[in-house]
């Protein structure tokens, strides 16, 4: 299997961040009598771009190259 359990709860959680980061994004500017919206401005774009670059191809690269228990089994009957 290409993806394992653990790549597709990473895919979950970054799939929640990016709802999230867009739903922040979308708040818009306040009224400069109610105060700066930094959600929108600032931690929104932070987050958007986290997941974009690290989360998500650290979840597509997540157990890369690990040799799996069949692989060993595979060795041990050959022997």
């Amino acid at each position: 299997m290409l993806f394992s359990r653990a790549n597709f709860v990473l895919f979950g959680l970054c799939a929640v961040l990016l709802v999230a980061g867009y739903m922040l994004l979308s708040q818009g500017q306040v009224p400069v009598a109610e105060g700066d919206n930094h959600l929108s401005r600032s931690v929104a774009p932070a987050v958007l771009v986290a997941v974009y670059c690290i989360l998500i191809p650290f979840a597509i690269l997540y157990g890369y190259g690990r040799k799996k228990d069949t692989d060993k089994a595979a060795k041990k009957v050959t022997q």
